[in-house]
């Protein structure tokens, strides 16, 4: 038996198994919200934002050099943020960077500040503050590039070396 309901902007769909189980997931689609109260003109800002967001991007590299210099002069209006996990962290960590697991980006990104501090000990960065992420070799860095811009952030840069390039270049592992 297959069975959907929409709710907001979503379908959930339920099926049954012959055990009669019942497995429930969530099935976006796009554009099932109709909102018919906007003007031609505020449908087509949408759906160029839309298509912004959903283009492929991707955010300016930095190199060892230019991380180097921002580990040893950091800004308050600019944050290195390693996205690996607490137990790839335990490896090290380039200096003056702080830990946003990519497994928690996207919610933390949605966190009112105060709840943001209280939770990962430093302070949110602002939409327009510099954020340049890195992980273990870069490819998780590109993808949290990727959610902070979907975030409306504005300033994005990737280390694309990370860790791996970091402790090679370093000839040590870096706490």
């Amino acid at each position: 038996m297959l069975r959907a309901s929409f709710k907001s902007s979503f379908a959930i769909i339920s099926t049954r198994s012959l055990a009669s189980v019942r497995i429930s997931r969530p099935l976006v689609v796009l554009g099932a919200r109709h909102n018919s109260s906007r003007t031609p003109e505020e449908k087509k800002a949408y759906n160029k934002a839309k298509e912004e967001l959903l283009k492929d991007w991707i955010a300016p590299i930095l190199t060892y050099e230019q991380v180097k210099q921002k580990s040893q002069q950091p800004s308050e209006n600019a944050y290195l943020i390693d996205v690996r996990e607490p137990d790839e962290v335990l490896q090290g960590m380039i200096p003056s960077a702080v830990n946003l697991p990519l497994s928690v980006l996207p919610a933390a990104l949605n966190m009112e500040g105060e709840k943001f501090m209280e939770q990962y000990g430093f302070q949110k960065p602002s939409l327009d503050q510099e954020v340049a992420f890195y992980c273990r070799s870069g490819m998780r860095s590109a993808t949290a590039s990727d959610v902070a811009r979907r975030n409306g952030y504005t300033n994005i840069l990737n280390y694309k070396g990370s860790w791996l390039d970091w402790t090679a270049r370093e000839g040590k592992q870096s706490t």
